[in-house]
């Protein structure tokens, strides 16, 4: 739907002029009247700029959009009002992708059966799909092992690449990452979560929906603020970081709830350290982790070659809407918070098989060495 066909049920229809050019958006200020939309937390100004945008009378109404305005922030985790989310991009790994990619030609075939134009079968979002679920470790330990393995990866799925190269030639708006480039949580094409971007797990059948354009029914959820202060010592890796963070929340319970990052230890925090903490997500139970948009946001943007204009894009309109994260500014009214001195992380072990038990370095035990373990057996068996 474009702006032009919106109902603008709450006036919010407006333009935003930027490097010369304008664009239509919807404000969120139009919505002040239905609640306090400055202090709402940012992934719900997300959600609601999403629903206020797609309004339509049929899929999302008013009442949809006043549902996340009024955002009560209980805290509780139940709450039932159900929302209609429109997903902007849909990220698939090949596992749940090609099945997905076989729907869509054969609605093509189904449509040119009924005398219809089967080009017409595209995704209604940009798609990408990431080849990172296929590979098998067949060698290890020699210079050679990654062109070995690489090799009968491909021999083995030739049959479904194919498909997912048919398919990025035959849709619009599809696009494949090829294997052995990386997985779908490393690449740039998978940043939504470093840059500000609302993102989490779904089944294929949701996710084939979002690319035909139909709206995801969602709870509206409650959010855990996670205020950071202080800064990471330079020994402290994202690694420990995450071990520290997952700790905190799995023991104040975040399941079915959204995670913000806050406070002002979140402006020195790297990007990467962001996309950690984002990915990890599903490790201590919550739906997704958000980090705003900041000027961070726009550092990463331009390291990664996005155009001068494009930049100016996000920073005006992230300001516009009350998307941007200035240090000093007021917090967001959270359902919860939990505080993080990032000061106080310090080197951490965990896993493999619970990494939610973190241990710092510092009181871990020593390993055994294969002489203490020899020596141990001996005195063992002398008080037999």
């Amino acid at each position: 739907m474009t702006l032009d066909s919106h109902p603008d049920s709450f006036g919010a229809k407006s333009t935003l002029e930027v490097g010369g050019e304008r664009y239509g958006i919807c404000r969120l200020s139009a919505l002040s009247d239905l609640g306090d939309v400055a202090h709402l937390p940012y992934s719900i100004k997300v959600l609601l700029e999403n629903v206020l945008r797609h309004e339509d009378g049929q899929h999302i109404d008013t009442a949809d959009v006043a549902a996340l305005a009024e955002w009560p922030g209980t805290g509780t985790g139940t709450e039932s009002t159900v929302v209609a989310f429109h997903p902007e991009r849909v990220l698939l790994q090949d596992f749940t992708g090609v099945p997905a990619v076989v729907d869509l030609a054969l609605l093509r075939d189904a449509l040119g059966d009924l005398g219809g134009d089967a080009a017409l079968v595209n995704p209604m979002v940009p798609v990408e799909l990431v080849v990172d679920h296929s590979v098998i470790a067949e060698l290890s330990g020699t210079p050679q092992a990654f062109a070995a393995n690489a090799a009968i990866e491909a021999e083995r799925n030739a049959e479904r690449y194919q498909l997912l190269r048919w398919g990025q030639q035959a849709f619009d708006r599809f696009a494949v990452v090829p294997p052995d480039t990386g997985i779908c949580h490393r690449l740039p094409h998978a940043d939504g979560r470093r840059i500000g971007g609302a993102g989490w797990g779904v089944g294929g059948i949701e996710a084939e929906a979002a690319m035909l354009g139909q709206p995801l029914p969602m709870p509206i959820p409650a959010v855990v603020g996670v205020e950071l202060t202080g800064e990471l010592s330079p020994v402290a890796t994202a690694t420990d970081l995450v071990l520290s963070l997952a700790e905190l929340l799995r023991r104040h319970g975040v399941v079915g709830k959204f995670v913000e990052l806050t406070g002002p230890g979140l402006s020195g925090l790297r990007v990467e350290h962001r996309a950690t903490l984002g990915n990890m997500a599903p490790e201590y139970g919550a739906t997704c982790a958000i980090s705003p948009i900041d000027q961070k946001t726009l550092d990463y943007l331009r390291l990664t070659g996005r155009p001068a204009r494009q930049v100016a894009l996000v920073e005006a309109y992230a300001k516009e809407q009350g998307l941007f994260f200035e240090p000093g500014g007021d917090r967001p009214a959270f359902s919860e918070l939990v505080r993080l001195d990032l000061s106080a992380v310090e080197p951490s072990i965990a896993g493999p098989s619970r990494p939610q038990d973190r241990v710092a370095l510092s009181s871990a035990r020593p390993p055994r060495t294969r002489y203490d373990r020899r020596r141990g057996s001996r005195r063992r068996g002398s008080r037999r």
